[in-house]
């Protein structure tokens, strides 16, 4: 059983990654060193019906042992992530990782039932 290589000097994106998959992915590159940009729109508690925010994220990233940097983003405007990865660019000079975890959760998926009985949505 060979040990997971460590991450310090790596610099991550993971994006989505206010709560949930993304968070825990972020958590994780953090605690093997790296420094982790963490995106998503969820700024404030309560912007959301669900719990997390980037700067949360960011903090637990950092307290795990990486470089947490929060970046509030919605990855469907080009020019914000456009300006998330000058960000990066101008800080860190370039990205080793990138994980794309961000998503958009439609509202008719949360509601009761299964998926196969939910409209097919927009093209």
């Amino acid at each position: 059983m060979s040990e997971t290589p460590s991450l310090a000097g790596k610099v991550a994106l993971v994006t989505g990654a206010s709560r949930g998959i993304g968070k825990g992915i972020a958590i994780a590159l953090a605690r093997e060193g790296a420094t982790v940009y963490v995106t998503g729109r969820t700024v404030n508690e309560g912007d959301y019906y669900l719990p997390g925010t980037v700067g949360q994220t960011a903090r637990e990233c950092t307290d795990a042992g990486g470089r947490g940097i929060a970046v509030a983003c919605d990855h469907a405007d080009d020019d914000q992530v456009a300006a998330l990865f000058a960000q990066i660019r101008a800080q860190d000079g370039r990205l080793d990782i990138l994980v794309n975890n961000a998503f958009l959760l439609s509202e008719d998926l949360i509601e009761p039932g299964g998926f196969w009985e939910k409209p097919f949505g927009q093209p």
